[in-house]
């Protein structure tokens, strides 16, 4: 029972954060961009940001108690398939990127958008989209790692 517990807290986390950059990436930012100017979009991005970045940053926690939780059940990284060890590794990238984003770029548009100088802002924001397009390509990889990696 408790490594299926694990399990649906990992799977329910790590959809949580894929998905959520999968929205704001191809529904949220369009959608804005289509109807807003930048002095209504920028703020509105930074806003959806900071929501979704605390949500990101428990997930991350969730995700890594869970992994290694199941991992200790198993008896430990010499007893888990090749595709655990890559699961981790990717996430691990992943959990880097993310922090990237949450302390280099994200401060410095909100800083922008503060200050309401919409082309830094704007600049900002592109810089996440860009490293949110890497970590999502990297999300997908992990999910087909979890679903076909046992059969490589």
């Amino acid at each position: 029972m408790t490594q299926a517990l694990l399990l649906l807290l990992h799977l329910l986390t790590a959809a949580f954060w894929v998905g959520g950059m999968a929205v704001m990436h191809f529904a949220v930012r369009p959608s804005a961009a289509a109807v807003l100017e930048p002095p209504l979009r920028l703020p509105l991005m930074a806003q959806a940001l900071s929501r979704f970045f605390a949500g990101v940053a428990m997930a991350i926690v969730l995700l890594l108690a869970s992994g290694l939780g199941m991992v200790w059940l198993a008896g430990g990284f010499a007893r888990v398939h090749w595709s655990v060890h890559a699961m981790l590794g990717t996430g691990l990238l992943m959990m880097a990127l993310f922090l990237h984003i949450r302390f280099a770029p994200y401060p410095r548009l909100l800083r922008a958008v503060a200050a309401r100088e919409w082309p830094a802002a704007a600049a900002q924001l592109g810089q996440i989209r860009r490293l949110v397009e890497v970590n999502l390509a990297l999300g997908v990889v992990v999910f087909a790692l979890a679903i076909v990696g046992r059969a490589l």
